[in-house]
């Protein structure tokens, strides 16, 4: 084999070592649901996507790229197994961070069959050179290689079969625009009323074999923070307090008795989440106070507060953000037992300042 196709050799094995699949078990795969018709949630995403998929198929060519956009823990990586499946086609995996260089990118491509599924897990953290490649990829199906380095060099033109990129990321807005165009379908997932995850809840103790009351399901996806994968994390949690400290049925009774051992509380808030509303009420009288200050108080790393604990305490009402920094709400106050003060400027209260 020659060096330029060892180094592409060796380039796809260094990603696909990196594939997202590295870190999930086999408990989480056999969770997944398989078609869109056993998706759970999401019914405007679902239709969209139902529809470009049959729309595709009847045309008997690879449907548009697709970009799935949301907060970890909605789906994202079940819907692209599941277009892989309605599709009838592969599906490969990697992540943005495991496509360092160009060279990674086509090693990839360069391996695809027609109408394979490339799915890409946090798309907006590839490399930038990797990225500019994938533009006429996605476009013109060819990828243009380098070989050599200085004036020697000369570029390689490589045909890549005909194929549906799956971009999936946490933060849309950190797509440069070149590659968010050129995505033809961009679903948005949003959180999980908890009725929808009282029927994921459901469908997962059926799979594992749980003996799970109404009551029970109910109580956990109450506590889920509407996200599908932190409910089958809680039920798995309440599963072993099930078996071990009760006759195996997971009632209300037994479920708020486990997630108290695991300092999950009624709201679905966790340790870290009580200890960052703890510190802004108690340490800073309530805010404003910045994400730095406020992390060095908990002993996290600022973008564990704003990324993990943030979403979740503002989409509940209990922080707000504003130009002069965290602000805990009456709401967070009244969780942590304590009355807000009265005498507090109006931007202050975190009050209409939601989303600022």
């Amino acid at each position: 084999m020659s060096g330029n196709g060892q180094d592409l050799e060796d380039s796809l094995q260094r990603a696909l070592d990196a594939t997202v699949e590295d870190g999930e078990s086999d408990l989480e795969n056999r969770l997944r649901p398989a078609r869109l018709s056993e998706f759970i949630g999401q019914p405007r995403v679902r239709e969209q996507l139902d529809l470009v998929l049959q729309g595709a198929l009847r045309r008997g060519r690879p449907p548009d790229h697709v970009l799935l956009s949301g907060p970890p823990g909605l789906g994202k990586t079940s819907l692209a197994m599941i277009i892989g499946t309605e599709l009838g086609s592969a599906v490969r995996i990697t992540s943005g961070p495991a496509l360092e260089r160009a060279g990674d990118l086509a090693a990839m491509l360069s391996n695809l069959l027609e109408g394979d599924v490339l799915f890409i897990d946090e798309i907006h953290r590839m490399a930038r050179p990797a990225e500019e490649m994938l533009y006429l990829a996605m476009e013109d199906f060819r990828v243009d290689v380098v070989v050599g380095k200085g004036p020697g060099a000369t570029s390689i033109p490589l045909d890549v079969a005909p194929f549906t990129l799956v971009g999936a990321t946490t933060r849309a807005g950190a797509l440069t625009g070149p590659l968010r165009d050129r995505f033809g379908f961009t679903g948005h997932m949003e959180f999980y009323e908890p009725s929808d995850l009282e029927h994921v809840v459901a469908r997962s103790a059926r799979i594992l074999d749980v003996d799970l009351r109404p009551d029970g399901g109910r109580e956990i996806a109450g506590r889920s923070r509407g996200t599908p994968r932190i409910a089958n994390r809680l039920l798995r949690r309440v599963r072993d307090y099930a078996e071990v400290r009760a006759d195996g049925a997971v009632t209300q009774e037994v479920a708020r008795a486990a997630l108290a051992v695991y300092d999950v509380d009624e709201l679905g808030l966790d340790r870290l989440d009580r200890a960052v509303l703890a510190a802004l009420v108690r340490s800073f009288g309530g805010g404003p106070v910045g994400v730095s200050t406020l992390a060095v108080a908990v002993g996290e790393e600022p973008g564990t507060v704003e990324e993990v604990c943030e979403p979740y305490l503002v989409r509940a009402g209990m922080l707000a953000r504003t130009p002069r920094g965290r602000v805990a709400t009456p709401l967070a106050w009244r969780h942590l037992g304590q009355e807000p003060p009265a005498d507090r400027p109006e931007e202050d209260r975190g009050q209409g300042t939601l989303f600022t």
